[in-house]
């Protein structure tokens, strides 16, 4: 009974040391930017090409690769981690909202977080009169408004 224990300790111990030694790619050599032809051109994973033989890729219209192949793509993306709002951005917000009627001066004051703590009781949040990532995701709504359909004619 302990030749087994032993045997299967030192398995398990061998499998674990096999892998700490394999050698693997450097972090940057994974993250280099592919284009949109090479990612549709690489090979899949597929019967013919389990066997052995090559698979040819499948041509794709230009309309799928975008503007122009090789031309590239300028995509915004949003600042890492949470966004944390400015005391400007919470003060428009408040005001789109009707909750605040003071001046937008970029300081969270007294009239400010009272403005916070209504439209936090309203939207049934916790009043604490601070703008954390819940509430920002609601008040952020009336950041930009929807532009009026005034005086168009229908």
């Amino acid at each position: 009974m302990k030749k087994a224990v032993i045997i299967a300790i030192l398995i398990v111990a061998t499998g674990m040391f096999y892998g700490c030694g394999r050698k693997q790619q450097p972090l940057e050599e994974l993250q280099q930017p592919m284009s949109m032809e090479t990612l549709v051109t690489m090979s899949t994973t597929s019967p013919a090409s389990q066997e052995g033989k090559p698979v040819e890729p499948k041509p794709v219209p230009p309309s799928v690769l975008g503007p122009a192949a090789g031309d590239a793509v300028k995509l915004e993306l949003p600042p890492p981690g949470p966004y944390k709002p400015t005391a400007t951005d919470i003060q428009v917000a408040l005001k789109n909202a009707g909750f605040y009627t003071g001046a937008i001066d970029g300081k969270i004051g007294p009239v400010s977080k009272k403005a916070i703590v209504e439209f936090q009781k309203s939207n049934s949040l916790v009043a604490d009169g601070k703008v954390g990532p819940k509430t920002w995701v609601i008040l952020s709504r009336y950041l930009n408004p929807p532009a009026q359909d005034a005086g168009r004619p229908r």
